[in-house]
């Protein structure tokens, strides 16, 4: 069986609505006004799972939802998301905006509060409004639709320069089941066992066990294969909710019919956070094969995609592999010199341990497409091998976040 990629999002699958509205958080000029969004079961409390950022520095939303999830048995009606403010490192007044947020939603929907997940996504360490968010989640109560799902894209970005959303069918015999999901994210991005910010949906009828074990292996391939700037948010997090309105139920996490489409749109989705990193104007496919283990590939491969020296390099066309091997070594991974390898799309710059520089030019051409591959064999004639994306750096990096608060 293999899955489809399609047009839509959180509400392509059946049995859920969403909405996205603007309360105030936001500045009125920003790029992306709207700044509250509200996805919504249209059955109540549904089979969720979710995966959490690493990083100790913990934001309140996190908190909060982490310990709903535990306490609903995992069982989530909706979920709510505000941009602009991360309330992160905001204390016990931002843990009460949290709450807030979660009973304005729960009173909203008609279910407990531990049925509710709560996200935030902005900057650290500025108080939020719960005012301004009990009113956005009842103008967002008020427009949740099917139709929704384009603005509750939108209301979920902060620095992103596009919206990123996308589903997928699979054909089983039992039926047809789709996924859809949203996702945010566009620097401090690289998420350990988690994402920046992504909501998936789903039809299949599934336990909250088996979505849980199905999301984190999806997330092993997808969301945490991604870098752009080598950072871990206070907020990152991302949920799967089944509705079972499509009536295939999954009992093994490793079915195709729910992990295929799944592996599709988070794969797509990240992806896309990749490609609208901040500042970035290059997708770049690092590819680590001869590994002695799939955790060597997976080091050298987060090394390189992370490594300032390399997307410097990439940004400027200059085909420097000298970086690559360079990560490589400095990695942690086995690494054998003499018989490590470096390729550039398809050119072989460095081959067994022996430069070939004279095909820099056409190594350098590679690196004008605004998509590319780089591969580097480690060299120990291991077998194990890993992928990530990346980014090139750029200038507009720099000025963005140098300008973030200002």
């Amino acid at each position: 069986m293999e899955a489809t990629l399609i047009e839509g999002g959180v509400t392509t699958p059946a049995g859920f609505v969403a909405a996205g509205v603007y309360c105030g958080i936001k500045k009125p000029t920003h790029a992306w006004p709207l700044d509250l969004c509200l996805i919504a079961s249209t059955s109540g409390p549904v089979p969720a799972a979710a995966v959490f950022t690493t990083n100790l520095a913990v934001a309140a939303p996190i908190v909060v939802s982490r310990d709903h999830l535990t306490r609903a048995g995992g069982l989530c009606a909706g979920v709510v998301v505000n941009s602009g403010c991360a309330n992160a490192c905001t204390g016990e007044a931002g843990m009460a905006v949290a709450r807030g947020m979660a009973g304005a939603a729960a009173l909203a929907l008609g279910v407990g509060d531990e049925f509710i997940f709560v996200s935030s996504t902005g900057v650290i360490g500025v108080p939020l409004g719960l005012a301004k968010v009990r009113a956005g989640i009842t103008a967002a109560h008020a427009a949740l639709s099917t139709e929704g799902g384009a603005d509750a894209t939108r209301a979920i970005m902060t620095t992103d320069p596009f919206p990123k959303s996308c589903a997928a069918v699979i054909d089983t015999p039992k039926g047809r089941v789709t996924v859809g999901g949203i996702t945010k994210g566009s620097g401090m991005i690289e998420p350990r066992m988690a994402t920046m910010l992504g909501f998936l949906t789903t039809d299949a009828k599934v336990a909250p066990d088996v979505l849980q074990v199905a999301l984190r292996r999806v997330c092993d391939e997808t969301f945490n294969a991604i870098t752009v700037d080598g950072e871990c948010s206070t907020n990152d997090c991302v949920l799967l909710m089944a509705s079972g309105a499509s009536g295939v139920e999954i009992a093994d996490p490793a079915n195709p019919a729910l992990v295929e489409p799944l592996r599709a749109v988070a794969g797509h989705l990240a992806r896309e956070i990749v490609r609208g990193g901040e500042g970035a104007s290059k997708l770049v496919t690092v590819r680590v094969t001869g590994a002695v283990s799939l955790e060597d590939a997976r080091l050298a491969a987060r090394t390189i995609a992370n490594s300032p020296l390399v997307k410097t390099a990439i940004h400027g066309g200059d085909p420097n592999w000298g970086r690559l091997i360079a990560a490589s070594g400095r990695s942690g991974a086995h690494f054998v010199l003499e018989h490590a390898s470096v390729r550039i799309g398809d050119v072989d710059l460095f081959v067994n341990g022996v430069p070939y520089d004279e095909r820099a030019d056409a190594a350098a051409a590679v690196l004008q497409q605004k998509q590319m591959v780089i591969t580097v064999d480690l060299g120990t004639g291991g077998g194990h091998e890993a992928t990530m994306w990346t980014c090139d750096f750029s200038a507009e990096y720099v000025k963005i976040n140098a300008e973030y608060r200002t």
